[in-house]
């Protein structure tokens, strides 16, 4: 596909925006309109009623980007950037994708990849859009919103021919074909408005923002500032860069922060603007548009050029922004302020969002750009919560900076939750299905459940108070609601769309939830299963997690069922071992006690028999869950004592080695052992692991606990040996990536040593492979069974199957074994209350939600609407086609997309929509260069050209043909209900 976007007509922009607003609301896939208040503020000798919109960028590129930000809220818009370089000459030097909004964001692209006249005219069409829409839509003011124009780099290209052409239309566009095209076309629409129609203003815009690139010298900046204000006679704001601050300060906020993987060295900072230079600048060009009645200020700021370390982007330098510039931009602008006693105009960008855009405009910082938030899932819907938020604050013309205000600011981002790195890298948030061409609607939560749980439904019935169906829904398929909602991995966490807003949904803490308040209603409901009639009997051997849910399973299907375990109680390593501040006893319990509904025969204290007498007792399936107890081995001298065992003993309440200890490892049993300790009257407690923090393997959650419970970190050492009450250790340092990505830590020959009465070797369980050979069970070189043995009918799972793993994965394990015993999945339904309506998801979408008084209330319901596609293309260029049956399919429009990637990111699928979506092409050419995409150009009448599994036919509609079915639908919906799309 080509990369170069085609504008849409102003007579097809409008047909698309009036159909589709006639038929669902919305426009251009924005749902929710904002409609302005009364409340305005006074802006280069205009008004706007929010003082807020998008930044310079992808958002403000092309006509229909505008329409939907300001229908989303946004009403001051910095228009993407002109220069002298553009179209195909500009497009061919970015990289593509050119876009990683992930987490912070990057990107290799600058200005706009339209031709200036093309760009020119996708501004005045937005324009003359907004004026009519206002009035007519009922979002506002007409003359409520403004429009910023963008130019760099150097004065001699913003002189030249089609720059200043560009300038002088946008001063006034009246006697442009473009504009007098829109006028023309709106009197056809919407002829009762022709008085107002014919009034609209020809001046788009009476402001700029001078762009420069890195290295620019201050002189040529002035230079241009000045041509504008006084040639121009344009109010103008000077964006400046982040080079500003200066490398130290820059490294050391981003350092502190968590950002030390940020490459970038001090050639720009040496090369840009300086401090001392751009100060008297900025008090001339004050000076000197004063003098002409004109606004000046300082747009703060740029991006933040850096470099490409790990093929972020296919490109050699990137530009940051998001949650990471805002630390730095805020400082900026508490030192200019300081510098100018608060008296200089800021207009604001860089990583301003929901959680802080108040703030800012309470310092006196207004205008407010952004372009990161709008790239994220909710996209320019993001928009209409800002709104709502700033709405509900004064609004007073500007008379200066709060400098104290915006000081404490900076300060106090350097620690904010939503701007600090998270302590470890961040997990892989999208599942490895690929997108299916149909029906791709999904939860990532239940595609990152090893057991797929139903998670929006249960979700639901608890948003809804039905707890106890949300706990039959529940145990459907994790018969340990009460384990798994204490101390699960929770890895359907980590895919939760909403960790793009703000943090996932607690889906954990919910399942809890339903467990604690739906418990004595479903016990009270749950009858003896109906015995099955069949011969097979079932010995588990194991009465840990997995063990008690393979029992479970298959006491449900009414087979008879052994549980064996040599303990005097069930529930494994977490009864035993799992300290009790992180799981009581009463919990594990209740889970037993769901099992025991199920007609389990319960042996405790009773080592299992031999897979052979077990047998010849009759039984026909064995599954071993007997976990992985063999301890990892520490082998160093001194007072080591394996981590397991040194556990179960102090639960057991017997005397424990303690004084000082040293716990050696990183994982989540690690992490326990530390916290344990220190509970129980350790001297000291230190967490010792040969890399860093970021590269523990233990979940960051229990990282962070261990943090907060006061528990040292030791980096960088590994342990060499315990004597006369200190540990000595040798000091590491981390060289290349091994094949987990992981660095790999390399002796130093330096050693240190701190104070240690007790070393827990915490490296590691390991499968006892010794135990299956004496049962005539084969095993791999590392002792491990497979799942389903080499013994007819004999199973393993749990950790005596995959090594140390979770709760879940042993659920997992249960269940396959369950389904191998009964011959098929168990079946159930989902109660009619646990599915959300499409208007009630669409709702959800764009607003960030830190805490609600119900989990329900932040779920994003992926399971009904996704469209995460559709909502972060800044173009819209992926969109939502209701087909006759109700069900809602994607289409990618082709001639819309530039490549920049966004949905790429965000599709929760390893896959990328702009190219593995059906597509509608507008012509031949478009449709040959995309050999990859499936999709469709439209021909004479009915007939169509299609690319489908590779291959290229002609179908016709009307006549019989080739097309799977619901593809056919999917066309013909295209064609007759959203014909707008052709082009």
């Amino acid at each position: 596909m080509s990369e170069l976007m085609t504008p849409i007509p102003f007579r097809d922009l409008m047909n698309w925006i009036t159909t589709e607003y006639r038929a669902e609301g919305s426009v251009f896939g924005v749902h929710r309109p904002y409609r302005a208040g009364v409340k305005k503020l006074p802006i280069f000798g205009e008004t706007i009623e929010t003082p807020f919109g998008p930044a310079a960028g992808p958002n403000t590129q092309l006509a229909q980007n505008i329409i939907a930000g300001y229908f989303a809220g946004a009403r001051f818009f910095e228009l993407k950037t002109v220069q002298k370089m553009d179209g195909a000459e500009l497009a061919a030097c970015i990289n593509r994708p050119c876009i990683l909004a992930e987490d912070e964001c990057y990107n290799c692209e600058w200005s706009t990849e339209l031709y200036v006249q093309q760009a020119f005219e996708e501004y005045v069409k937005a324009w003359c859009a907004l004026k009519i829409m206002s009035k007519v839509y009922g979002l506002g003011d007409p003359n409520g919103f403004v429009f910023n124009m963008s130019v760099g780099y150097d004065l001699a290209g913003i002189q030249g021919e089609k720059v200043d052409a560009f300038l002088n239309g946008m001063i006034d566009a009246s006697n442009t074909p473009i504009f007098q095209e829109c006028i023309a076309v709106l009197r056809e629409f919407f002829p009762a408005e022709r008085g107002y129609i014919d009034a609209i203003t020809p001046h788009i815009s009476g402001s700029v923002t001078v762009s420069t690139l890195h290295g620019c010298p201050p002189d040529e900046i002035e230079r241009i500032a000045s041509y504008l204000i006084e040639k121009k006679h344009l109010h103008t704001f000077v964006k400046c860069n982040p080079t500003l601050l200066g490398y130290e300060t820059a490294r050391s906020i981003l350092d502190g922060m968590g950002y030390d993987y940020i490459a970038f060295d001090d050639h720009h900072f040496k090369e840009d603007l300086q401090y001392e230079d751009a100060v008297p600048m900025f008090r001339r060009l004050q000076a000197l548009a004063d003098a002409h009645g004109l606004e000046f200020g300082l747009k703060l700021s740029n991006t933040f050029p850096v470099d490409v370390k790990a093929g972020e982007l296919p490109s050699e330098e990137m530009y940051m922004a998001g949650k990471s510039l805002f630390p730095l931009t805020t400082t900026m602008a508490a030192r200019l302020s300081r510098e100018f006693g608060g008296k200089l105009r800021i207009s604001y960008a860089g990583g301003a969002d929901a959680f802080n855009i108040d703030k800012l405009f309470q310092c006196g910082i207004w205008p407010i750009t952004m372009a990161t938030t709008e790239l994220k899932p909710g996209g320019y819907q993001r928009f209409t919560q800002i709104g709502d938020k700033l709405d509900a604050l004064a609004f007073q013309p500007f008379t200066g900076v709060d400098v104290a205000g915006v000081e404490a600011l900076a300060l106090s981002a350097r620690s904010d939750r939503y701007h600090v790195k998270a302590i470890k890298p961040l997990p892989r948030r999208k599942l490895y299905e690929k997108v299916p061409l149909m029906d791709c609607f999904t939860a990532p939560c239940m595609g990152g459940c090893p057991i797929r749980q139903d998670i929006p439904e249960y979700i639901e019935l608890c948003r809804k108070g039905q707890y106890a169906s949300a706990l039959r829904l529940i145990t459907e398929k994790n018969p340990l609601p009460f384990i798994t909602g204490t101390i699960c991995a929770h890895n359907c966490m980590t895919k939760c769309t909403r960790n793009f807003y703000d943090e996932p949904v607690n889906i954990r803490t919910t399942k809890l939830v339903a467990a604690e308040k739906g418990y004595d209603a479903y016990m009270a409901k749950l009858r003896p299963p109906v015995p099955a009639g069949t011969n097979t009997r079932v010995a588990v051997v194991g009465g840990g997690p997995t063990g008690m849910a393979a029992a479970y399973f298959i006491g449900r299907a009414g087979i008879p069922v052994t549980l064996y375990e040599k303990t005097d109680r069930l529930g494994g390593i977490v009864r035993h071992v799992i300290p009790a501040f992180r799981i009581s006893d009463g919990a594990i319990d209740k889970d037993e006690a769901l099992m025991r509904k199920m007609g389990v025969e319960v042996k405790l204290s009773t080592p299992a028999p031999s897979a052979a007498e077990l047998k010849a007792m009759g039984y026909t399936h064995i599954f071993y869950a007997v976990g992985a107890g063999k301890a990892g081995a520490l082998n160093i001298p001194g007072n080591v004592v394996p981590v397991i065992a040194w556990l179960r003993d102090m639960k057991a309440g017997k005397d424990v080695s303690l004084g000082h200890v040293a716990v050696v490892g990183g994982g989540n049993t690690a992490m326990d052992a530390a916290r344990a300790a220190l509970r129980s009257g350790a001297k000291s407690s230190t967490l010792v692991y040969r890399r860093t923090k970021k590269y523990m393997p233990a979940d960051a959650e229990e990282l962070e606990l261990a943090m907060a419970d006061g528990v040292e970190f030791l980096e960088l050492v590994a342990p060499v040996e315990q004597k006369d009450g200190k540990l000595i250790c040798e000091k590491m340092k981390l060289g290349d990536p091994d094949a987990q990505g992981r660095r790999k830590p390399v002796p130093t020959g330096e050693q240190i040593s701190i104070d240690c009465d007790t070393v827990v070797a915490a490296v590691g369980e390991q499968v006892d492979g010794a135990f299956f050979t004496e049962n005539g069970i084969q095993v791999d070189a590392k002792g491990i069974p497979d799942f389903m043995t080499n013994l007819s009918g004999v199973y393993v799972g749990g950790d005596a199957m995959r090594g140390p793993a979770t709760v879940v994965e042993g659920i997992a394990d249960a269940q396959g074994f369950a389904n191998a015993v009964i011959g098929e999945a168990h079946r159930y339904t989902i109660p009619a209350h646990g599915k959300a309506t499409r208007e009630e998801a669409i709702a959800k979408k764009g607003i960030l939600c830190q805490s609600a008084k119900c989990e329900g209330d932040r779920c994003l319901t992926c399971n009904v609407v996704c469209q995460v596609c559709a909502d972060v293309c800044p173009n819209r260029a992926n969109v939502v086609i209701e087909l006759p049956d109700g069900r809602h399919q994607i289409l990618h429009v082709d001639r819309m997309c530039n490549e920049c990637g966004n949905c790429a990111v965000f599709c929760p699928y390893d896959s990328a929509p702009y190219r593995d979506k059906f597509t509608l092409f507008l012509d031949r050419k478009g449709f040959d260069e995309s050999s990859r995409n499936s999709g469709f150009l439209p021909l004479e009448g009915r007939k169509v050209l299609v690319r489908l599994d590779g291959k290229v036919f002609e179908a016709d509609l009307d006549q019989p043909n080739d097309l799977p079915a619901d593809v056919e639908i999917f066309i013909l919906t295209v064609l007759t209900k959203y014909s707008y799309l052709l082009g």
